[in-house]
C-alpha cells in the first residue's frame, strides 16, 4: 500500500471539496421560496452582458438569481431601495495595496469596500516569497472583500522605506519566486516588479528578465504587472515595453512621473508616443491606470489614448499614501476622470469589472450580474453637475459626472450587516 503524503492528503481532500463547489447549490426556486435580497429599481448597468435599463436583482443563496424587469417585493426577505441610482457588478480594482501590517502602504481591504464599491482586489507586490503566505492565511482569508494578488519578484516584497526592495539585485530571486507561484495559483496572478529608477538602482532589464523568468518557470501561465513611472534613461523605457509578452500588464500607463534627474522617461517623450509602446499594445501587452499619488497624468493619457495606447483596465493604486493625495485615487474617482475625458460610462465600467475579471481570470463569475454569478453588486449614484478632477502632477480636467458608491453588495449580503449567507462563494 502506497504511504499517502500529508500534501498529497490536501491537494486530494482540496480537489474534492472543489468538485463539490462545483456542483449547483440549490434547485430553481419554487413558487414559495423567497429571494433573500432583492435589489429594486435600479438602472443596471453590466457590460458583459450588453446590459443597460431599469432591472430589478433577485438574490438568493449569495448568487443572482434572477435579473427581471419588476420582481414583486413581496417575493423577497429583505429589499434595497435603488430607484435612482445605478447598480454595476461589483467593482474590481487590479491594483491596490491591500497588506495591512506586513507593508507600510497597506490598507485593509474592507475598509475600503464603502468608498470604493469594490468587492473585488488585487494586491500589487505588496508580498514576495518570503511573506505572501501571511498576506494570504491572515488578510484574505479573513476579508469579506475578495484578494488576489501578484507576487513581487523580491523576496522581500514591497519594501520602498528606508531602502527600495531592489536595490539590491540579490532580493530578486527566481527559484524562490517560481515556487511560490507553482503553490499558489488559484490565490497568485503573477509577479510585480517596480521598474522606476529609484526601486532598481542601476539593475537595468535585469529584475524584470529574472520576473518573467518565474513566470515561464512556474507552470502555469503566469502574468507580469510591471510599474513604470520615473525610469532611468529613455532608451529603457521603450527596452523595457519591448520585453512584455502579451496578457503581461503595465501599470501606471500614464505616468508622468520624472526619473532621479528630473527627466521624463515615459510612455510619452517630449509630446510624443513612444513607437515601443504602441508596438507594445499591438502585440497584446494590456495598459492600467494604476492612478496612485504619482503615477497619473492628463498630458500623457491625452496624446497616448489617441495614438492608440488606451486603456484597458482603470484601477486605483490606492494606500496608505495615495488615498491622502490630492488626485484622490479612490475607484470611483479615476473612473470619473476617464468619463471626463470622453469616455462612456459604459467603457468606464467595463474597465473596472469585467475587463480585470477576464484579467484575473475570473470569469464568467465575476465582474457580471449574470444569473449564477456571486451576487457581488454596487450600487452607485451618478451625480450631475460641475466636477473638477486633478491628476498627480497638479493639471486640472473639467467634468459633468461623478460616480458615488451608496451601497456594496458581497455574497449577496449587504456589506455592513452581520454575514448571514449560508455559504461563501470565493
Amino acid at each position: 500500500m502506497s504511504v499517502l503524503s500529508r500534501r498529497n492528503f490536501l491537494l486530494s481532500s482540496g480537489a474534492a471539496a472543489m468538485a463539490a463547489m462545483s456542483r449547483p447549490a440549490h434547485a430553481a426556486m419554487g413558487p414559495a421560496d423567497k429571494f433573500d435580497l432583492l435589489i429594486k429599481g435600479g438602472d443596471v448597468i453590466d457590460p458583459s452582458q450588453s446590459l443597460r435599463g431599469k432591472r430589478d436583482v433577485g438574490i438568493r443563496w449569495g448568487v443572482v438569481e434572477a435579473i427581471e424587469p419588476e420582481i414583486a417585493a413581496d417575493r423577497a426577505l429583505r429589499s434595497i431601495d435603488a430607484a435612482g441610482r445605478l447598480v454595476m457588478p461589483g467593482l474590481i480594482d487590479l491594483h491596490s495595496h491591500v497588506y495591512p501590517y506586513g507593508s507600510a502602504i497597506g490598507i485593509p481591504p474592507d475598509e475600503l469596500v464603502q468608498f470604493q464599491g469594490t468587492t473585488t482586489v488585487v494586491s500589487a507586490g505588496d508580498a514576495g516569497v518570503n511573506n505572501v503566505a501571511a498576506l494570504r492565511r491572515f488578510i484574505a482569508a479573513q476579508s469579506r472583500a475578495r484578494i488576489y494578488a501578484f507576487i513581487h519578484i523580491a523576496n522581500n516584497g514591497l519594501s520602498a522605506f528606508p531602502v527600495a526592495e531592489l536595490y539590491n539585485i540579490d532580493n530578486a530571486q527566481v527559484d524562490a519566486c517560481a515556487m511560490a507561484l507553482a503553490e499558489n495559483p488559484d490565490f497568485l496572478l503573477g509577479v510585480k516588479v517596480r521598474m522606476s529608477e529609484n526601486v532598481i538602482f542601476k539593475h537595468g532589464l535585469e529584475p524584470l528578465k529574472r520576473a518573467i523568468k518565474a513566470c515561464e518557470l512556474c507552470g502555469w501561465p503566469a502574468r507580469m504587472m510591471v510599474h513604470i513611472g520615473g525610469v532611468e534613461t529613455a532608451e529603457l523605457m521603450s527596452q523595457i515595453l519591448d520585453l512584455l509578452r502579451p496578457g503581461d500588464v503595465l501599470t501606471h500607463a500614464y505616468s508622468g512621473a520624472p526619473n532621479i534627474g528630473g527627466a521624463f522617461t515615459n510612455i510619452v517623450q517630449d509630446g510624443k508616443l513612444l513607437p515601443a509602446a504602441l508596438a507594445a499594445k499591438q502585440r497584446g501587452v494590456l495598459f492600467d491606470v494604476g492612478h496612485g499619488g504619482g503615477s497619473f497624468d492628463f498630458t500623457v493619457a491625452e496624446v497616448a489614448i489617441p495614438g492608440g495606447c488606451g486603456p484597458d483596465v482603470i484601477s486605483s493604486d490606492i494606500h496608505v499614501f495615495s488615498g491622502n493625495s490630492p488626485g484622490m485615487p479612490f475607484l470611483p474617482n479615476v473612473m470619473g476622470k476617464f468619463l471626463a475625458i470622453g469616455f462612456s460610462l459604459e467603457q468606464v465600467v467595463s474597465m473596472a469589472t469585467s475587463a480585470p475579471a477576464k484579467i484575473i481570470s475570473r470569469t464568467p463569475k465575476l465582474g457580471t450580474l449574470q444569473v449564477g454569478a456571486p451576487a457581488d453588486i454596487a450600487i452607485v449614484d451618478l451625480v450631475e453637475g460641475p466636477v473638477s478632477f486633478l491628476d498627480t502632477r497638479g493639471n486640472r480636467r473639467e467634468g459633468k459626472l461623478q460616480l458615488k458608491p451608496v451601497q456594496t453588495v458581497i455574497n449577496g449580503v449587504p456589506f455592513g450587516r452581520p454575514y448571514q449567507s449560508p455559504f461563501s462563494v470565493r
